[in-house]
């Protein structure tokens, strides 16, 4: 087994079993998030990806194996120290009745307070900052359960960024978005990235995904079967093999990686080449 503690790898996990009563989802994994760059999990329903996401940011505790964060057992680390650390946003997150996005997105700073160390400028400088990256500065009075669903999102992960953290975890940050509004969110993930953020996200989006990412994880039945470079990972084979998935991969015009196009059954013939 390769360790995770090294500098490439903020979050990792290692030979971790998680599972829920007597049904086992992950078995005895490994994985490794590098630095720098934007890690996103694909695979069918049912594989693991949320499972994973959510033992990683220790909302789910394994039955066996550690998760390393920053090169510590994060089940070691106090939870307002893990707070400090790493940003997470769920899959449709709900906010309280009537609370305005800057009293949402002030809740980021909850890990810095204490007894000792109240609300200050310093914090509300950092809320402010945190709203204009998002592009949400110009709605901070407004109820969070006003606005749109890509406006929700730019909110929640403006929260996660006042938490004052470089390490970001998104739980299908585009459900229920559609296509417009879906590429307007991952181009903010791009964009914080680019600021310096580690990103890991779960995306159905498949092409979406190829895309942002420099890393891909591909899920199956609970297990890693492909991790690295889209351009290197990405291929008709695997696409059959993980996700039941008739497809051809071809260059993408705008990006310059691969593009998926479905084969549906009714387009399937002689002339259509998989490779």
């Amino acid at each position: 087994m390769t360790s995770l503690r090294n500098d490439a790898a903020r979050l990792g996990a290692e030979g971790v079993t998680v599972g829920y009563a007597d049904r086992v989802v992950l078995d005895n994994l490994d994985v490794s998030i590098p630095t720098g760059v934007i890690t996103t999990v694909i695979g069918p329903n049912g594989c693991g990806k949320s499972t994973l996401l959510r033992t990683l940011s220790r909302l789910l505790k394994p039955r066996q194996g550690t998760v390393l964060l920053d090169g510590h057992d994060i089940a070691k680390l106090k939870t307002r120290d893990v707070a400090k650390r790493m940003g997470l946003l769920p899959q449709t997150p709900i906010a309280p009745e009537g609370l305005t996005v800057a009293d949402l997105v002030a809740r980021g700073r909850h890990p810095h307070q204490s007894w000792v160390r109240q609300w200050s400028s310093d914090d509300a400088g950092i809320v402010a900052k945190a709203l204009r990256m998002t592009g949400v500065a110009d709605l901070a009075h407004r109820p969070v359960d006003s606005l749109s669903g890509g406006q929700r999102q730019r909110v929640w992960i403006s929260m996660t960024l006042a938490q004052g953290t470089d390490l970001l975890l998104l739980d299908e940050p585009t459900t229920y978005l559609d296509l417009a509004h879906a590429i307007d969110v991952i181009d903010l993930v791009d964009d914080l990235h680019e600021g310096g953020c580690t990103v890991v996200m779960v995306l159905h989006d498949l092409n979406l995904a190829v895309r942002y990412s420099d890393n891909l994880i591909v899920m199956k039945d609970g297990s890693v079967v492909a991790q690295g470079h889209p351009s290197d990972v990405i291929t008709s084979d695997l696409l059959l093999d993980t996700f039941g998935l008739q497809a051809k991969v071809i260059d993408d015009p705008v990006s310059e990686r691969p593009l998926i196009v479905p084969i549906g059954r009714t387009h399937v013939t002689s002339k259509v080449s998989l490779s």
